[in-house]
């Protein structure tokens, strides 16, 4: 579990202060699925990244609630020993390097795969770098994403709605507790879009995975259990 408390996060521009995030709080439960809307600027992409341990905020907490310790947390960070409760914005560089491999799976817009190796060798990079190769499941992954056939070849070799299925199957392979979207259908067209959201929210509910996905898609949103807004700095519940 995730729960965000208070957090705030504001830059300067041209000598001025611009809140980006204000007292921000909002629970992830496993097997959530939540989206997130509002204007460009608005503030989404910062609060994925907050929640990637990509960025640190002004103030406010990230407890994580997890069953297993992360390699080499420093047991100062346990808010509660007993629940193994990290806060992640407390998080050095080598431990949110470690959160992400263990515990967050990625995927953005613009699909990020790597086009020298093939779809299959992409799929299983996380898997690799974190030693937890799951031959049977990354089976049934690909079966469910309807990308089995593709395995062989090159990203460039397929369309774009393939290649953000292969995104997906990549940010899942790992069997990461969390998994964040930063506009995971911005780049397809709408019956590519319908198809892709549904089955990356279709797919993280039969995981149990908690999903956090930035859309401005108000039917993509409609897919995902709860419906949050992010206006002014402000998270509110749609």
């Amino acid at each position: 579990m995730l729960s965000l408390k208070n957090l705030q996060k504001s830059y300067i521009d041209a000598g001025e202060k611009h809140t980006i995030l204000n007292n921000v709080n909002l629970s992830i439960m496993p097997g959530d699925s939540i989206s997130i809307q509002g204007a460009s600027g608005s503030g989404k992409s910062t609060l994925l990244h907050l929640l990637a341990a990509l960025d640190k905020p002004d103030s406010g907490e990230i407890l994580l609630t997890s069953s297993r310790e992360l390699s080499g947390t420093n047991n100062k960070m346990l808010k509660d020993p007993q629940t193994n409760t990290h806060d992640i914005t407390q998080f050095t560089e080598k431990q949110a390097d470690q959160y992400r491999q263990f515990k967050v799976g990625l995927i953005f817009q613009r699909f990020n795969l790597i086009d020298c190796i093939t779809v299959m060798e992409n799929i299983m990079l996380p898997a690799k770098i974190t030693g937890n190769v799951q031959h049977e499941y990354i089976q049934n992954l690909l079966n469910a994403l309807g990308i089995d056939r593709h395995i062989n070849k090159l990203p460039n070799q397929l369309s774009g709605g393939e290649q953000q299925r292969v995104a997906i199957a990549r940010g899942l392979s790992h069997q990461p507790p969390l998994l964040l979207a930063d506009e995971p259908t911005g780049n397809l067209d709408g019956k590519n879009s319908d198809t892709v959201s549904k089955l990356l929210v279709d797919t993280c509910k039969k995981l149990n995975t908690s999903l956090v996905m930035v859309t401005h898609s108000e039917k993509v949103a409609s897919l995902t259990q709860q419906q949050w807004y992010l206006n002014d700095g402000r998270l509110s519940q749609i």
